[in-house]
């Protein structure tokens, strides 16, 4: 980054910051709150049918070596032969989400400084938040807020959950028409002359920084210089545009790691690294430079939104963010702690806004179920434990540590920004909650587009760039890309928030299908779940990021009976996600393919979060230091990932 560019960030930021620009910017948030709730009781942002996307994020790793071609004696003193051209085979169909799709959004941790060692004693019981206290949501209480997407231009999708903007059209390149293996083969180097020759007994795995030219196919950048991200293009949500998004997921993803694999690095579909870069996890999450007030992080993308997010949170911290959890306490002069962790997060639009908040409020009591299947992010890098015992880490630590790392990572005003929201009474409150939530670094847009305001995307640009900081769980996103057939850019969806990475794109696309299904399939069907109390829906969803499959879920049945029986909750889970896919026209048949592998993780009992504990323990059993065990669990994740087509092989 130039001295010339580092001037004009940090001035962006400051203005950021000022008063008035905060003054300016919340004025014509009210105002486009105000027309925006108006549009929506006239029925401006009713449609025909209801459309789905996905979006997936991915972290980089160093690839495995290739062994250099032994020279041949045929070959010495041919000046015409091709050989020494090593052909590296890319091939790998690891699916994510699909690239360059408009709806996007997400928020990795980073963490930095901090000390090790904290005591492993749970901080309080089962329902309180990975904070100490959940944060509370009411509908009065603003959170923190900040500008939308973000990358080195501002260009749309470039950015993290923190400041991306999911509705922000992006406009994607097409895939390479490459051939798609039956497996998942590790993605191979394609150029060994750039780099010294590694022994691939030596390989380690480590974080990685993704070069720039990574991002010029389906990847986009991400809050952290090791994160990419891929969306997919939104979908009616029937059979034919579930067959795209599949389709989305396995090819886009796989061209943005082909892409990555042609500079030496790997992507990687999982939730949260553990095996440290170089120079060590503390040290790469702590990297910063000052310029008088600002604060720039060495390893986060240098995007003035996302520096100024950056700046804004460690403003209300005091200069250092807090970081606590089982078996680690530390403290950081970034939020680039965020950036540990990797999600995915389906998209629902719904075509009637008078249903909106029956659709919203089935969805926050179903965070606590889907998440405990999905958990898959027990353990922070290797390097970050100290001193801590492996058995009592393995029995204690959260089953999801991505909850704990996005929420302390910028939950640091006096109204959280990360939380579990309160239902809505009215469609409209999805406007009042954005309007009310705490002011997050914001921007103006004549900062970075002086033309003349055309399009919705135009209209309510500062609102919809505060709604980009309002980070709760799960979100009501307003506008996005025309969906042929069933919506216009004026639409409503649900933008659901906690799901981690998987392993491998039938995972996720399992996942996709299960979520979108259920909140379906519960309001199409009448199921009474919606009487579940919202503090017990709250409770479960963090009990579930703790304990997994294992948490005291909290549901009520069909015929209006609460109960905490897994047993009865996953048969109502998968039953109406059934019939809510059955609803949208899916036949049977692929119904069964898109559920069936996540079936079976539970008929199993097994997340991907309790197979990494499980080779912890049995590594550190065998004799291996903690740091050692957590490393190898890591290279054995990589290798089933490219052996397997789904998690449930792995059992």
């Amino acid at each position: 980054m130039t001295d010339d560019t580092t001037d004009d960030i940090v001035e962006l930021v400051r203005r950021s910051l000022s008063d008035a620009t905060h003054e300016t910017f919340e004025q014509r948030v009210a105002e486009q709150a105000a027309t925006l709730k108006q549009a929506i009781r006239a029925g401006t942002f009713d449609n025909e049918e209801f459309s789905v996307g996905l979006e997936v994020e991915l972290y980089a790793i160093n690839s495995v070596p290739e062994e250099p071609e032994p020279d041949s004696a045929d070959d010495e003193g041919d000046e015409g032969d091709e050989s020494g051209e090593p052909a590296g085979d890319p091939d790998a169909d690891l699916g994510g989400g699909g690239g360059g799709g408009a709806w996007d959004s997400s928020l990795e941790p980073s963490s930095s400084g901090g000390g090790s060692g904290a005591s492993l004693e749970p901080e309080d019981d089962a329902g309180d938040s990975l904070l100490g206290d959940p944060p509370d949501e009411d509908d009065t209480d603003p959170g923190t807020d900040t500008a939308n997407a973000g990358d080195d231009g501002f260009g749309p999708g470039e950015g993290p959950s923190l400041d991306v903007d999911p509705d922000s059209p992006l406009a994607p390149d097409e895939p390479e028409d490459t051939a798609v293996d039956d497996g998942e083969p590790a993605v191979e180097e394609t150029d060994e002359d750039d780099e010294p020759y590694m022994d691939p007994e030596e390989w380690e795995g480590r974080l990685t920084r993704l070069p720039d030219v990574v991002f010029e196919g389906e990847a986009n950048k991400e809050l952290g210089l090791h994160n990419a991200e891929v969306n997919t293009e939104p979908n009616s949500f029937d059979q034919s545009g579930m067959e795209v998004q599949t389709t989305a997921v396995e090819m886009q993803t796989k061209q943005a790691r082909q892409q990555a694999s042609n500079q030496h690095c790997e992507l990687i579909l999982d939730a949260m690294w553990t095996v440290p870069p170089e120079e060590g996890s503390e040290p790469y999450l702590s990297a910063h430079e000052r310029h008088d007030d600002v604060v720039i992080a060495d390893n986060m993308r240098p995007a003035p939104r996302y520096v100024a997010l950056d700046n804004e949170a460690l403003n209300h911290a005091g200069g250092e963010i807090e970081f606590d959890v089982p078996g680690y306490s530390g403290a950081f002069p970034t939020i680039l702690f965020e950036s540990l962790a990797t999600s995915i997060q389906p998209h629902l639009q719904i075509p009637d806004s008078d249903t909106f908040p029956d659709y919203y409020n089935a969805a926050i009591r179903t965070l606590g179920p889907l998440l405990a299947l999905s958990t898959n992010s027990p353990f922070l890098p290797a390097d970050c434990y100290d001193g801590v015992d492996p058995e009592r880490l393995c029995r204690e630590t959260h089953h999801e540590l991505r909850i704990a790392a996005f929420e302390q990572s910028v939950n640091t005003s006096e109204n959280p920004k990360v939380r579990v929201p309160r239902d809505l009474d009215a469609t409209t409150d999805v406007v009042d909650r954005v309007v009310e939530d705490d002011c997050f670094a914001p921007f103006l847009r004549e900062w970075l587009d002086e033309t003349d305001r055309e399009s919705l995307a135009d209209d309510i640009w500062e609102f919809d760039h505060k709604r980009g900081t309002y980070w709760r769980w799960l979100r009501c996103v307003i506008g996005g890309d025309e969906v042929a057939g069933a919506s216009t850019e004026e639409s409503l969806r649900i933008e659901y928030r906690p799901l981690p990475t998987q392993p491998h794109a039938n995972d996720m696309i399992g996942l996709q299908a299960l979520t979108v299904g259920l909140i379906r399939g519960l309001v199409v069907e009448g199921h009474p779940l919606e009487e579940l109390p919202w503090q017990e829906a709250r409770r479960s969803f963090y009990d579930a990021a703790r304990n997994g499959l294992d948490a005291d879920l909290a549901w009520v049945t069909v015929h209006g009976e609460r109960t905490t029986d897994p047993e009865v909750v996953y048969d109502e889970v998968f039953r109406y996600a059934r019939r809510g896919l059955e609803a949208q026209e899916i036949p049977e048949a692929r119904i069964d393919e898109y559920l069936g592998p996540i079936e079976r993780r539970w008929a199993a009992g097994e997340t991907p979060s309790s197979w990494k504990i499980d080779r912890v323990r049995e590594y550190a059993a065998d004799g291996h230091s903690l740091d050692d065990a957590i490393c190898e669990m890591q290279r054995d994740y990589f290798e089933h990932s490219r052996q397997h087509h789904a998690f449930e092989e792995w059992l």
